[in-house]
């Protein structure tokens, strides 16, 4: 193939220049070719004066002497500014910008430039340190912002990874980055349609809303994957759908039940004033009870979940997690509840719902363990069984970060279905209503806290998992609340 007009001619010049001489080889031939004209007539001048030869060789050589460090003279004055103009540019190129070049004056050609360099010296200083600014501010933002950031290269190798990322993989950066997607269990994020809803496992089942977008980084392209946990904004319009189905279906039940117990209960009373025999009496009382109990029955049950769509928003105020502990392990008094105390802290928080939350908590964990039995020490002669009769439920916390965990253990069923824990209405027990637990996660969100459960990993039984936010991680000087429980007896 042959090449292109501008490309031959781009090479005739490129060897054109090439052939030329250095600039500086050029100063020095202009002034000798301006000093010799000089130095040929002043040298035939004075070779005719009637001179000694002594003395015409003297002066001979005195005028090439001085032509030589004059022209020394003007190239170094040409050149040398020239240099330091270089090596100001140099420094810029190389990103360092405390150069700058000192023959800037005005009206002067050299001046002008050297001006120009150092106004572009200063423009490129003020340039790169509001780059550096932006980035350290992104990049303070991506560490702070509690949604997990993650970047990719073509090869599918973790190149950023921000601290809501680690924490979701429960592994630091210098573990994740350099890692393929697939060594890290995360290929899902690439894989997935973008915004779209995603349940990771490494998650704990949270749903995650996945946006992914593409990037150039020194040219190479790269994908930038952002995580969103949707969990408690769809358990909250979850929640509100819920509460409008209750108004509705309690609204309606309302209307049919107190007519049909009212009419149940003048059926009865009018009874006694029939003539009916004593099998048909018989029956007709126990139809109705039977009607009147039911009906009483269904109303108790709907109160019972009007509870959940009527919670009231918690009136916050300080409390001592010690003194709420105490107290509410003392209500639970079937099985033995240790408590384990942590540090002292100072929560702000409605006291009364969260006695709520606990108690519903503990009372699962009760009726969990009366489940399985309360074994005793002599039992199978095990250390382990003896502990466990001692304190089959135990009740402990600690600062995790700035937030409090509060712990509770169980050695009873364990979950028998996690995924539907909490789940409005759905309940194993035979008389259970199904809304503690929902209920319980419900006041935990509305302090700002989570409610996880698990099954225990080292034997049977379920961990309850509440974090909670703190006014302070220590605190010597209680609050009011706490110090008038101070008086109550230690569990």
């Amino acid at each position: 193939m042959g090449s292109s007009p501008q490309a031959t001619g781009l090479r005739t010049r490129n060897s054109r220049k090439s052939k030329k001489p250095p600039f500086e080889r050029r100063v020095t031939r202009y002034c000798v070719l301006l000093a010799i004209p000089g130095v040929v007539v002043t040298g035939v001048l004075v070779w005719l004066q009637a001179w000694a030869l002594e003395t015409k060789i003297v002066l001979l050589g005195a005028e090439v002497l001085l032509c030589l460090l004059i022209g020394a003279a003007l190239h170094d004055y040409i050149v040398r500014p020239l240099q330091t103009l270089a090596n100001v540019v140099g420094a810029l190129r190389e990103e360092d910008f405390s150069f700058r070049a000192r023959m800037a004056v005005p009206e002067d050609a050299l001046g002008e430039l050297s001006l120009e360099i150092n106004e572009l010296a200063d423009l490129l200083a003020q340039n790169r340190t509001g780059a550096l600014e932006a980035a350290a501010l992104v990049q303070r933002v991506v560490e702070e912002v509690e949604i997990p950031i993650f970047t990719f290269d073509p090869l599918q190798r973790l190149r950023l990874v921000n601290s809501a990322g680690e924490k979701l993989l429960q592994k630091s950066s210098q573990d994740l980055l350099g890692r393929t997607a697939t060594e890290l269990g995360v290929q899902d994020f690439l894989t997935c349609e973008n915004e779209t809803l995603v349940s990771f496992s490494f998650a704990g089942g949270a749903r995650w809303f996945v946006r992914r977008s593409a990037f150039r980084r020194e040219g190479i392209p790269h994908t930038l994957v952002v995580l969103s946990d949707v969990s408690r904004a769809l358990r909250e319009e979850e929640r509100r759908a819920w509460q409008r189905l209750i108004r509705v279906i309690g609204h309606e039940l309302n209307n049919s039940l107190t007519p049909i117990k009212s009419i149940a209960g003048s059926l009865h009373a009018r009874l006694t004033q029939t003539t009916l025999g004593a099998e048909e009496r018989c029956d007709f009382e126990r139809g109705l009870e039977i009607i009147e109990n039911r009906a009483a029955s269904l109303n108790r049950f709907l109160q019972a979940y009007r509870r959940l769509a009527q919670m009231p928003p918690p009136v916050m105020t300080e409390c001592a997690i010690s003194m709420l502990v105490k107290r509410v392990s003392a209500v639970e008094n079937r099985v033995t509840v240790e408590v384990i105390p942590g540090p002292e802290v100072v929560l702000a928080a409605d006291p009364d719902q969260l006695e709520q939350m606990l108690i519903n908590l503990l009372r699962n964990a009760a009726e969990a363990v009366l489940e399985v039995g309360l074994p005793t020490p002599g039992s199978n002669g095990s250390a382990a069984n003896a502990r466990q009769s001692r304190s089959p439920i135990t009740l402990t916390w600690n600062m995790e970060e700035k937030d409090l965990l509060l712990t509770i253990e169980d050695s009873g069923t364990g979950l028998m279905n996690p995924g539907n824990a909490f789940v409005p209405f759905y309940t194993t027990k035979p008389e259970g209503s199904g809304i503690g637990l929902i209920l319980s996660r419900q006041i935990c969100e509305a302090h700002g806290g989570s409610l996880e459960l698990t099954n225990r990993p080292d034997q049977r039984g379920c961990i309850a998992r509440i974090l909670l936010p703190t006014i302070t991680g220590t605190s010597k000087n209680l609050s009011v609340e706490g110090k008038s429980q101070a008086g109550q007896p230690q569990v």
